[in-house]
């Protein structure tokens, strides 16, 4: 299934941002900081295990499930 990354990195800057703008971008940049760029993910992406692994991990360090 295509797309689970995407959908990872939704999940993860909407629960932590709650809807705030200001603090989606400040997430954005926290994962570019640590080595995935949501920009460069779309529904459409194949899904890497070693990206899953690393967006499952900085989602329990920001403290959102996945």
């Amino acid at each position: 299934m295509s797309g689970k990354i995407k959908s990872m990195i939704d999940a993860i800057i909407a629960q932590r941002s709650k809807g705030n703008p200001t603090v989606a971008k400040a997430v954005e940049t926290k994962l570019i900081l640590k080595g995935i760029d949501p920009g460069d993910f779309t529904a459409a992406s194949p899904d890497d295990p070693a990206v899953m692994e690393k967006l499952q991990a900085m989602a329990e360090q920001f403290g959102v499930s996945l």
